[in-house]
């Protein structure tokens, strides 16, 4: 594996985490990164590990108490599932979104800003074989 995409691949963890869960409440599929993501993860020294975790495991991160009931119903109800991390240090904070879709065949780590991205084409990188993939809009 090339050692850029080792921050993205899956450790384990010893829950519970702050969800009180102790085990995955849904599965992830494949997971994927746009570039605003890598490059949040890069500059932080960061492994995606943690937080894709915390996500599958119920804490959604900075949300508030209605997109935590949100989520919850979503994994209920079998539709799309959303967290939202705080990365960064000394009162420097940028956001990194992770979104599991309904059919749980993918999972995608961005940034808000890469939501709707404008320019028509932005490329993803499957995070458990480093292959380039570019998803039209």
């Amino acid at each position: 594996m090339n050692p850029k995409h080792s921050r993205l691949t899956c450790g384990t963890a010893s829950p519970p985490f702050p969800s009180g869960h102790k085990s995955p409440m849904f599965a992830l599929g494949n997971v994927v990164a746009t570039p605003g993501a890598l490059d949040l993860l890069d500059r932080h020294g960061l492994n995606a590990a943690s937080n894709l975790q915390r996500h599958m495991y119920g804490d959604f991160g900075a949300v508030c108490a209605d997109d935590r009931a949100a989520n919850l119903a979503a994994i209920r109800d079998q539709t799309r599932i959303s967290s939202a991390y705080q990365v960064g240090h000394d009162g420097k904070f940028e956001k990194l979104w992770i979104l599991t879709e309904a059919d749980r065949s993918v999972t995608t780590l961005l940034l808000p800003s890469e939501y709707n991205y404008p320019h028509g084409e932005i490329s993803l990188t499957r995070m458990s074989r480093g292959v380039q993939i570019a998803i039209s809009t």
